[in-house]
């Protein structure tokens, strides 16, 4: 794989569940032509737990298209892990050659549920975390509404709860709430650093009306540099995956939007960067 950036401690790239419709040759193709760097595959439908032919065909293309495999994006509810299931997500983890993998927290336990909701949510990431770790994976939430990870103070709080150290949180904008100000999100990145491991980036309205990714440069360059003053990810960023910001969702589900967005955010990323 692709080593990232040299002293980059954001690295642009897709979830490739933006272009879930798309075959695996086509989306690596489309983001290595936008100049990214980086991939999470996704479970849903481009590598399915367990599909050998899917992993070789993600790994295949990555490859040739110079993608670094930053993450497994699976569909992994942590309520609902029987050991087979939760085996096959570590072993594709493990066989698309990348060392971290995205799970759920379960829909319904929001901000807020009692104190035996919450420990049983602590409870089911806890013992995912811990299978990942006897393989030297880590686990990444995904940071979503109608979870326990809808808020950076409920995502804190779990983390804290479950102590594991192969445990980080991903972060994206939340639409489900109404929009925060910038120094909210700003003291939110703060909250969960340094366990952020991507970034999700679109430009959405709170009716999920999508938009070009330009339009939110009145935030997003402030979003991406408080996230690279976190520092390096958890995992080593050298022999582990680096922490990236991963493009996902654009409008229309258009190629020639992603491209500009691709552009868009690598432009914003370079200035990101901390300078010493």
């Amino acid at each position: 794989m692709t080593a990232p950036p040299p002293g980059r401690v954001l690295v642009a790239g897709l979830c490739s569940v933006t272009f879930r419709d798309d075959p695996v040759e086509v989306v690596a193709a489309r983001a290595a032509a936008a100049g990214l760097a980086t991939v999470e595959w996704g479970g849903d439908r481009h590598v399915p737990p367990g599909d050998d032919d899917a992993i070789r065909a993600a790994v295949h293309h990555s490859d040739a298209h110079g993608l670094r495999i930053v993450s497994y994006g699976s569909y992994l509810f942590c309520d609902r892990v029987e050991p087979d299931g939760l085996a096959a997500v570590l072993d594709t983890t493990e066989a698309l050659g990348t060392d971290r993998v995205r799970v759920w927290c379960p829909f319904g336990i929001e901000p807020g549920a009692d104190a035996p909701e919450r420990a049983r949510v602590a409870d089911a990431v806890a013992s995912v975390a811990a299978a990942a770790a006897g393989r030297g994976l880590e686990v990444y939430l995904e940071f979503h509404g109608g979870t326990l990870t809808a808020t950076a103070a409920s995502t804190r709080a779990l983390l804290d709860a479950v102590a594991a150290p192969n445990l980080t949180t991903g972060w994206q904008p939340p639409y489900w709430t109404p929009a925060p100000t910038l120094d909210d999100e700003r003291a939110d990145l703060a909250r969960l650093a340094p366990s952020v491991a991507h970034v999700h980036v679109y430009e959405w309205s709170h009716d999920l009306t999508r938009h070009p990714l330009a339009a939110g440069a009145e935030r997003w360059p402030a979003r991406l540099a408080a996230a690279a003053a976190a520092g390096p990810a958890p995992s080593d960023p050298v022999d582990g995956a680096p922490r990236a910001a991963l493009l996902e969702f654009v409008r229309d589900d258009d190629p020639a939007t992603f491209a500009a967005d691709a552009a868009t955010l690598q432009g914003w990323l370079a200035d990101a960067e901390p300078h010493p």
